[in-house]
């Protein structure tokens, strides 16, 4: 079973990257689940329900978030439409599992493909140089008490690399994958760990690289040079598409083999 996980998706750039090579890695590595975190997807921040629906048809099977999930108000209202044990997009469109309860929406998702095998997704949010959340790592051992299915992705939206890095050791031999989301730059210690857990500590930004992390780069050090506020804009310039392909035994959860690749216009 192949698993495609694709970076934080920033603004039009990011977007028009993902389209243009999207169903080419999808055909070509005969991939089986696909999830994309499209937390910045509008603009560099947040993700509104078209944009969201954008994704799906594209051929997304679960869309994770972070830090920014709020950023388009109207995203809430979508997100609470669908009930929990329901398939419907907005279900399928997840915030990190460790907000407080009474969050809108969900941070897990579990789902069958065509084929029978039963997956879960699951969203996760860093604490440390975050905003307060409850613990990730205890919030992983809840969530994991109650799934049934073997084949798990683990989307950690999370700042310190330690962080990302620790709860990958926590969860190894207990899901299939953990990936590093939120700093937007690609890592390079995609591996699998010794009880067969594949883990990246950040997958990378799907989005314009002549930038600061998506924004443009005069906006950012006209902030760190004169420290006035100011609006940060997306920028455009050489977009890519960062992703990891996750291999794994379907019966068991355990991966094989993992992937990462950058594609450019």
């Amino acid at each position: 079973m192949r698993i495609l996980f694709v970076g934080d998706v920033f603004g039009s750039a990011g977007r028009r990257i993902v389209k243009a090579h999207l169903h080419h890695v999808l055909e070509t590595n005969s991939v089986d689940l696909v999830v994309v975190n499209a937390e910045n997807a509008a603009g560099g921040f947040g993700v509104t329900p078209s944009l969201a629906e954008e994704f799906f048809h594209l051929g997304a099977h679960v869309l994770t978030t972070g830090n920014h999930i709020w950023d388009k108000r109207e995203i809430i209202e979508w997100m609470q439409s669908a009930p929990s044990g329901s398939h419907e997009p907005a279900r399928r469109l997840l915030r990190p599992a460790n907000y407080a309860p009474g969050t809108p929406g969900h941070g897990v998702y579990e789902g069958h493909l065509p084929n029978g095998v039963a997956y879960a997704v699951i969203n996760l949010q860093g604490r440390v140089f975050m905003a307060s959340s409850d613990d990730p790592f205890r919030k992983a051992d809840e969530i994991l008490e109650t799934l049934r299915a073997k084949v798990i992705l683990v989307d950690f939206h999370a700042e310190a690399t330690s962080e990302k890095v620790a709860l990958g050791w926590y969860l190894d031999g207990r899901v299939t994958a953990v990936l590093g989301t939120h700093t937007h730059v690609p890592t390079a210690d995609a591996r699998i760990l010794p009880n067969g857990t594949a883990f990246q500590t950040d997958v990378g930004m799907s989005g314009p690289y002549d930038s600061v992390i998506g924004v443009e780069v005069e906006q950012v050090l006209d902030r760190f040079l004169r420290g006035m506020p100011a609006k940060f804009e997306a920028a455009r310039g050489n977009p890519k598409m960062c992703a990891a392909l996750i291999e794994c035994d379907p019966e068991s959860g355990r991966a094989q083999s993992i992937r990462h690749f950058m594609l450019g216009e």
